[in-house]
């Protein structure tokens, strides 16, 4: 039986002299990114900033638009109001009320008195205070950052500290560039949001290994390779792989996007884009940058008899 293969064999792709092109374009949308970060900033949900959460189940389809013209004449200020699950099932958001604890309270009182006597069963209540919202965001700055410092360490033992300095490099593009998309979008930045970053990290991190697991293997086997033509080689030998592990993904991922509703739609968003720069930074940054930071301290092209015959041997490999 065939093999799927979505890249051909033995491909002799050029993707080194791109990084004339995406070295700039990935310095401008980081750039980019924390503008918008510092001047326009993350559209924080209730996770982080605090309010209320209501479940709520009826009796048949939800009418959502009537719902949210009900919890308008409450006049609390910012209302999301979200299908759940099934048809049935309702997620209410309500932005934190001034006037402490028991202001929160008073909207659940509020509630629960607008839709008594109209089938609506309450399912689940959740309180954010202020105190609690702070906690969670500096738990999750610490998160991304502990994780980052952690693969630091770990290339770092693994492979050489030109490696560790190219994969955090790398994480860090694609963490912040995801994060402007968060921005640009105003999509809700929550508790599921640092988890997608996290994923981000590690589906990123997992393609940038095995690109320079490659990278090392053929360092040792074509020492007199030009750098250039070994990075174009390992990246060539390890596309197939790289692609057909990205499309899977994808089509998971768009399927949760296209069915799962309205609640994880931006935790899905941010995922889809996330494997996608991940994708173009493990092949377009990452290994490129290793001629930055000077791996070998050559990149000439092959001399003599043994690098003439090196050379040879990587193109009809």
């Amino acid at each position: 039986m065939a093999l799927l293969r979505l890249v051909p064999d033995n491909t002799h792709l050029k993707f080194m002299w791109l990084r004339k092109v995406s070295f700039p374009a990935s310095i401008l949308l980081v750039l980019a990114s924390i503008a918008l970060f510092v001047t326009v900033g993350l559209n924080y949900g209730i996770d982080f900033k605090g309010g209320t959460i209501i479940e709520l189940k009826t009796d048949g389809p939800a009418d959502i638009a009537q719902i949210r013209s009900d919890l308008g004449t409450l006049n609390l200020g910012d209302v999301q109001v979200q299908q759940f699950g099934g048809e049935d099932e309702v997620l209410v958001r309500v932005e934190e009320q001034p006037g402490g604890e028991l202001a929160q309270q008073a909207v659940v009182g509020q509630v629960r008195t607008l839709f008594e006597g109209k089938n609506y069963e309450f399912r689940r209540v959740e309180v954010i205070g202020p105190r609690v919202s702070s906690e969670l965001a500096q738990a999750g700055t610490i998160a991304v950052g502990v994780s980052l410092l952690a693969i630091l360490f770990y290339i770092w033992f693994r492979f050489e500290w030109h490696f560790a300095v190219g994969a955090i490099i790398t994480t860090a593009h694609d963490v912040v560039i995801t994060i402007g998309l968060f921005v640009i979008l105003q999509l809700d930045f929550s508790l599921s949001s640092i988890a997608a970053v996290l994923t981000i990290i590690g589906y990123s991190l997992n393609d940038t290994v095995v690109v320079y697991d490659r990278i090392r293997e053929n360092l040792r086997k074509y020492k007199k390779m030009a750098l250039s033509d070994l990075l174009d080689r390992s990246i060539n030998e390890t596309l197939s792989r790289t692609v057909l592990t990205s499309v899977t993904t994808l089509l998971a991922l768009l399927s949760l996007y296209t069915f799962g509703g309205e609640v994880i739609q931006s935790f899905t968003l941010a995922m889809i884009f996330g494997i996608l720069i991940g994708t173009y930074s493990s092949i377009f940054i990452a290994s490129p940058i290793l001629i930055l930071l000077n791996l070998r301290g050559d990149g000439k092209a092959p001399d003599g008899e043994e690098g003439a015959a090196e050379a040879k041997e990587g193109v009809q490999a």
